[in-house]
């Protein structure tokens, strides 16, 4: 599997993983984790029940999850990418939408947030365009570039 983290070498550390097509699938799998082994960004898992090709085939295109218990705890100000989905976007007092999904592109991460005016939104996550991340009351506030929205 292409790895997502910044802690790569936690990954051995772990009892078990959850497999599924996104985090909020409910349809989660836990399995066993019984061996890893890292070659460049990847890493190459044995997990419990999938012993050939073909079993663990049936995997390809899902992802692997861990649970927050399990997860590295983090500095102060830091937070993981898992703990913006879901958040509600606001732009002063008008609410975007919610964050479905962080896509990270090297140069900075663009929050896939779903609006119920404008659809699916591309929103750059910048020190510019990020005023605040409320994790308590699941807001984050943003200065959105002018002319984003064609009604605008």
């Amino acid at each position: 599997m292409r790895l997502l983290t910044d802690f790569p070498e936690h990954l051995a550390t772990l009892k078990s993983v959850y497999i599924g097509r996104s985090a909020d699938d409910s349809n989660l799998t836990e399995v066993e984790l019984q061996k890893v082994r890292y070659h460049k960004a990847y890493a190459l898992l044995t997990l419990d029940g999938y012993r050939s090709r073909d079993e663990a085939d049936r995997l390809r295109g899902k992802m692997v999850f861990i649970a927050m218990k399990d997860a590295i705890p983090l500095n102060p100000g830091e937070y993981y990418i898992s703990q913006l989905v879901g958040m509600s976007v606001r732009d002063g007092e008008r609410t975007i939408g919610v964050v479905k999904e962080v896509l990270q592109t090297g140069a900075n991460d663009v929050y896939v947030v779903q609006s119920e005016v404008h659809g699916d939104v591309l929103l750059p996550a910048h020190q510019e365009t990020i005023l605040s991340i409320d994790f308590e009351n699941e807001v984050i506030t943003m200065v959105l570039p002018d002319g984003l929205f064609a009604d605008e």
